[in-house]
């Protein structure tokens, strides 16, 4: 599911092409790594939400394939970034099956909470839109090495889709707690 650069593994897509809600807490503990101005710069995941599918009503893809979620139906392992209310750029990865739209939205590394706060700290916009996740993109996923146990992770409904109605509530926002942060 990877591959190792020097102690970290660069994680590949065969670890993005399985299901989005065994992706999701999978990418706890896990870093975000991007080069910034020739320097790398790795942040721990420590928030995400699940988005699965047409039928999930919380999910870009429930309106239809469309120019902007066309690549929620590609390989798994590329980026997912759209502008929302015209302000902030909200970062996801494909998961799962090509032509089956679903992506994990990465809230919050650590020492920075919320979607639009994470790609304005780490510069990241649609530029990098469909790029796989790969160190030759500028922006990918690494193991290093920290074991989260499952008893750590928080599920919660999802933020900001009450207009999903029943699927407002699925518990599909996995979070590390602030007190059991492991390095």
């Amino acid at each position: 599911m990877g591959y190792t650069a020097g102690m970290n593994t660069v994680l590949t897509q065969s670890f993005f092409q399985r299901p989005v809600l065994t992706v999701a807490p999978d990418l706890l503990g896990k870093y975000l790594v991007v080069t910034l101005k020739d320097e790398q710069q790795a942040y721990m995941i420590t928030d995400v939400e699940a988005y699965d599918g047409e039928t999930d009503l919380a999910c870009h893809a429930a309106k239809s394939r469309t120019p902007r979620t066309e690549v929620m139906y590609g390989a798994a392992g590329h980026w997912y970034v759209y502008l929302i209310y015209g302000l902030h750029h909200i970062i996801n990865i494909v998961t799962g099956d090509v032509d089956y739209p679903a992506a994990v939205m990465i809230r919050g590394v650590e020492g920075i909470d919320g979607p639009g706060r994470v790609t304005k700290t780490l510069g990241i916009t649609r530029d990098i839109n469909t790029l796989p996740s790969t160190p030759k993109s500028g922006i990918w996923v690494e193991d290093r090495g920290v074991a989260v146990p499952e008893t750590v992770i928080k599920t919660a409904p999802r933020i900001g889709v009450t207009y999903a109605g029943e699927w407002a509530d699925k518990p599909w926002r996995f979070s590390l707690r602030h007190d059991q942060l492991m390095s």
